[in-house]
């Protein structure tokens, strides 16, 4: 018998179904505290996965954001960055769409600046993804911290931090977890390395 046949009044308190994974919904990622990020960050072993177009807010939410890089990678955990083309017409289309002053290009270009101070750091790796998965891209952020991930289906005309956060945690094979994680690795493995980024991989 199921567990929800066995205790039917316990789904109210314990999660027991398919979205056992889900651990919070935001209604904007800006709405997700950035002690969630900053623990998630700071717990992951393994992996942490940066799949945003242009992760340029990590810079300036999580103080000292380099030194904590730096610090991760040489404790074995591998450091991935996937961001979009800045010389794309992709990002040419969403600047359009965007029409803000902080244009696309520019977060993702200071990203490239910040990621250059650790290019030397050889678990630390950057790639842009590939021009045919731009859309699919910058459609949808994937960020993986070892078992936990937090997902952003961009909106609309909607910039990032406007656009709703989902954060999963796995709990099981094939589950959402697995599904968006599966997703940002496909990008990955498609992608270009970023000149002068890590650069052995695992």
């Amino acid at each position: 018998m199921s567990e929800a046949m066995l205790w039917p009044k316990v789904q109210s308190v314990i999660k027991t179904g398919a979205d056992r994974e889900v651990v919070a919904v935001y209604p904007t990622r800006a709405a997700c505290p950035t002690s969630v990020w900053a623990k998630l960050i700071a717990d992951a072993q393994r992996e942490l996965l940066f799949a945003g177009f242009t992760n340029y807010f990590l810079w300036l939410q999580q103080p000292d954001f380099a030194s904590t890089l730096r610090a991760k990678a040489e404790q074995g955990c591998r450091v991935r960055f996937l961001l979009g083309d800045p010389d794309s017409d992709t990002v040419r289309q969403r600047e359009r769409i965007e029409d803000v002053p902080l244009t696309v290009s520019t977060r993702i270009r200071t990203s490239l600046d910040a990621l250059a101070d650790l290019g030397d750091v050889a678990a630390i790796e950057a790639r842009f993804s590939d021009p045919a998965d731009a859309v699919n891209h910058i459609s949808l952020s994937v960020f993986r911290f070892d078992g936990d991930v937090l997902v952003t289906p961009h909106l609309a005309r909607n910039v990032g931090h406007d656009s709703p956060m989902m954060h999963f945690r796995r709990h099981q094979d094939a589950g959402a977890y697995d599904r968006f994680t599966a997703h940002a690795e496909e990008l990955w493995e498609r992608g270009t390395p970023v000149p002068g980024m890590g650069g052995t991989g695992h």
